[in-house]
């Protein structure tokens, strides 16, 4: 496959998921729209559109105005040309805005390691085979998705988020909380402004030692569950 991956900080990366693309032979290509680099003018030459999270929120189209642009992109290749398509975090709120939803600041912010759970969509369906009911995982986000668009079935949620998981007709699927982190994550997120800030009001000022020994000591079984999910998003978009 070659994927085209939409990303709005350059430390917010593909993440893991870079080994297991190089290990399957597909090619991707990043476009940094937060440093001013164009989207393409159409998906033309492109098998798959990723989009990866980022600080700001989908409604601040005056402070960056190519947010509106990427929503109309996402629409374009996800409702239009049928794309496989993959989305964190803002990813995961750029493509219910793009189709019809509505996004907006989070009622309780989730940030730390935290479980959410398959409804009986995401238990029966094919992103989150092999993987159990309830599992813990990275969340570091103070927007949430607050109506999904029509069409959408709901795979996963937690305590405070009632969208953790979203699949879009057969092939558009997005998480709210992240799947994609390395050893180095948690140290290079800190170091987004408002990263940072929402760690600290949430846990406090030493918080990122604490929420990067609790990622370290859960590395093995986060990148476990991220490859199956991986190998999971293959086989779904490739079954349609």
């Amino acid at each position: 496959m070659h994927i085209l991956v939409l990303q709005h900080e350059r430390v917010e990366h593909p993440g893991v998921f870079r080994d297991f693309l190089r290990e399957d032979g597909h090619a991707w290509d990043a476009i940094e729209l937060d440093e001013g680099e164009k989207l393409p003018a159409n998906a033309d030459g492109y098998d798959a559109l990723w989009v990866l999270g980022g600080p700001m929120d989908t409604w601040q189209e005056d402070m960056h105005p190519w947010l509106g642009d990427e929503k109309e992109f996402i629409r374009e290749a996800v409702l239009n040309r049928g794309m496989p398509y993959l989305g964190l975090c803002l990813g995961h709120q750029l493509l219910a805005e793009a189709l019809g939803g509505t996004v907006g600041p989070s009622d309780h912010p989730e940030i730390g390691v935290m479980d959410v759970h398959l409804t009986e969509a995401g238990s029966s369906g094919v992103l989150f085979d092999g993987l159990p009911e309830s599992f813990d995982c990275l969340q570091w986000h103070s927007a949430e998705i607050k109506t999904v668009p029509e069409g959408s079935r709901i795979l996963a949620y937690s305590g405070k988020c009632a969208v953790q998981a979203l699949k879009w007709g057969t092939r558009a699927y997005s998480m709210q909380f992240h799947v994609e982190i390395e050893a180095d994550t948690v140290q290079n997120w800190n170091g987004i402004p408002e990263y940072a800030g929402a760690l600290d009001r949430e846990l406090g000022p030493e918080a990122v030692r604490d929420l990067d020994e609790a990622c370290a000591i859960r590395m093995k079984s986060f990148n476990e569950r991220a490859e199956r999910i991986y190998i999971n998003w293959l086989q779904a978009v490739a079954r349609t």
